[in-house]
């Protein structure tokens, strides 16, 4: 499997790190997370972003940055090479964990993976029923509103 490196603003890229080791602890190990603060400067950003993927790269990796055009995205677009490193923008939780969970991938496949999960993670939900239900009452429990 592809290492992972996420670059995005902070907090989010750490967020997206700490998601992921809680949800999938054991494929977490080959991620890393570098939060871009705001006034640093790209080269700095981009030093640091050399460093992290050289720890998670085996001998790919995939880059899982933010907004396109943005200073994450475009410290990413100067470590791809399009070949053993490339970059997937608008990164997300569904992206993420898709991208974790397949450990044989090519990272053709991690690509095509990760796309699909933010994609598909992305949808319209409907209000469920029960949260338009009035309480009913109900033994000595009638002042709890925890089923809400």
């Amino acid at each position: 499997m592809p290492g992972l490196l996420i670059i995005a603003h902070a907090p989010l890229a750490s967020s997206l790190k700490a998601v992921a080791e809680h949800a999938f602890p054991d494929c977490a190990r080959q991620l890393a997370a570098l939060d871009v603060l705001p006034n640093l400067p790209i080269e700095e950003i981009e030093a640091q972003a050399r460093v992290m993927l050289e720890r998670v790269r085996n001998p790919e990796a995939l880059i899982l940055t933010d907004v396109f055009g943005a200073t994450p995205c475009n410290v990413a677009q100067r470590l791809a090479d399009g070949v053993q490193v490339k970059v997937v923008a608008g990164v997300n939780v569904p992206m993420l964990w898709r991208s974790l969970c397949y450990g044989s991938d090519t990272l053709d496949a991690a690509v095509a993976r990760a796309v699909a999960g933010a994609t598909q993670g992305v949808m319209p939900v409907a209000t469920s029923r029960p949260q338009n239900q009035t309480l009913k009452a109900r033994g000595s429990d009638q002042g709890d509103h925890q089923d809400q």
